[in-house]
């Protein structure tokens, strides 16, 4: 360990030791309600999120039976309109993530959380007004936007603001809350979809349910602290301290004891980050690794996720009952984190990563050969779990990757691979539905799962129970 000392950044002097100690009293903070009580107030951030994200498998069908959505090359664009609904999300997604997921970086963690959520509803409900399809495509890309900025944002802010003893078990507790938002928006879906209450389409309710989001914005910012971490980066050691001061004394009140004796690492400090930081060893091996990561895990989590319906429509069911189905497998989804939160960190994040995508590859290829009802359900259900174990487990893994004064930028730039990916994966899935049926679009998602799982069990490192610092440095 080198020894500490004073640091000049953003032209301010930063004692280092200081800057050690944050973090350092970050990870000797016990398990105990305080901290979860962190992480699930950010975990109904992401339930906003993927409330929205998951939209857009159970929407279409309505948007389809109202005449505003058209099929092959009908569309607007010349492909399938739910295609091109799926690729503005991604495309909107793609740009968030990589162009403005680095403002988290240089304005703080908390200020973007609130940002993006009233970006995301406001584009949201402005799509449920829309009556035609290429105002619900555009609106839609704009809502991808605020997604994408998001989605990095809690990320970050969620593996900074817990220590290493429970940072997956955070993150599976995170996506157990996050998910539970796939079943009602399903839920939603089924129930609404195929009606127009008031006469007003059923879709809108789905989408205009949004709004009601927005009440929850203030409350959530109220409870959050800014990122400990975050804020020593940049020089603010005083309002560390006294963030930590208060969160220290909830978890000794909720421990019952003393807390342990902080163990001090080097922490350099570094107030802004540059792009050309994500390119230095040993960030530029794992940067490459997450790019081809994200690239196919895209298309085995959305291939499924977003086309389920239609997958399921595509095995000879109704789209009334196969909504219901939908309904019925999308339950996996906060069941899977739900049953991983125990036993989260004792399992290295890349092994997770890697069973969890053989998991998929299997019930991926049992799924195109079943007919009955019960075997669609059950296989449904079974990619589902595992889609469930990759999320929490890579989420967890790729904010780990770097360091605190780069983590929202790299973090977004190699996780816009993924939305970028599923912008042409939507097209190329859209194609393989009507040319190849259910079997053909299964074998492209378990194929992508095989690279998933070649990518991450050669080259990924181990992070379990390491310090952040010391996966970075």
């Amino acid at each position: 360990m080198s020894a500490f000392s004073a640091t000049s950044t953003a032209g301010a002097v930063v004692d280092t030791r200081r800057a050690a100690l944050v973090s350092a009293r970050i990870d000797r903070l016990p398990a105990v309600a305080t901290l979860w009580k962190l992480v699930a107030l950010l975990s109904i951030g992401g339930f906003f999120e993927l409330y929205d994200l998951f939209q857009t498998a159970y929407i279409s069908p309505g948007l389809i039976k109202d005449g505003i959505f058209a099929t092959g090359a009908q569309g607007v664009f010349g492909v399938s309109d739910q295609a091109a609904f799926a690729s503005a999300t991604f495309l909107g997604l793609f740009f968030g993530a990589s162009l403005l997921s680095p403002i988290a970086d240089r304005l703080g963690r908390r200020t973007i959380f609130t940002f993006a959520l009233i970006w995301y509803t406001a584009a949201t409900v402005l799509m449920g007004l829309q009556d035609s399809a290429l105002g619900l495509i555009l609106c839609r890309f704009l809502v991808g936007i605020g997604l994408g900025i998001e989605l990095v944002t809690i990320d970050t802010y969620l593996s900074e603001l817990v220590p290493k003893r429970m940072r997956s078990s955070a993150f599976a507790f995170a996506f157990f809350v996050q998910f539970l938002s796939v079943p009602a928006v399903a839920l939603m879906s089924w129930w609404l979809v195929p009606q127009a209450p008031f006469g007003v389409s059923g879709w809108r309710w789905v989408v205009l349910a949004s709004a009601v989001f927005a009440l929850f914005i203030w409350w959530l910012r109220s409870r959050l602290p800014e990122s400990p971490r975050w804020l020593a980066q940049h020089g603010r050691l005083d309002e560390a301290e006294a963030i930590l001061d208060d969160i220290e004394a909830r978890c000794v009140k909720d421990h019952g004891q003393a807390l342990d004796t902080p163990q001090l690492e080097d922490v350099p400090v570094q107030a802004n980050g540059r792009f050309a930081d994500i390119w230095q060893p040993p960030y530029r091996r794992r940067a490459v690794m997450l790019i081809v990561f994200n690239i196919f895990q895209a298309i085995g989590f959305f291939g499924f996720g977003n086309w389920l319906p239609a997958l399921i429509n595509g095995q000879g069911v109704s789209v009334t009952h196969s909504l219901a189905y939908a309904f019925v497998i999308t339950l996996a989804y906060p069941l899977g984190p739900l049953l991983f939160v125990r036993f989260a960190n004792r399992v290295e994040n890349k092994w997770g990563i890697v069973g969890s995508a053989l998991g998929t590859m299997t019930f991926g290829t049992l799924f195109a050969f079943q007919t009955s009802a019960l075997g669609l359900i059950l296989c449904g259900a079974m990619i589902t779990f595992c889609n469930a174990w990759l999320t929490f487990s890579y989420h967890s893994y790729q904010s780990e990757m770097f360091p605190t004064h780069i983590r929202a930028r790299a973090v977004g730039f190699c996780y816009s691979f993924s939305r970028l990916s599923t912008v042409f994966s939507s097209l190329i899935i859209g194609f393989l539905l009507e040319q190849a049926g259910t079997p053909g679009v299964l074998a492209f998602i378990v194929s992508s799962m095989l690279i998933v799982m070649i990518t991450i069990g050669v080259f990924g490192p181990r992070t379990r129970n390491l310090a952040l610092e010391n996966i970075a440095h």
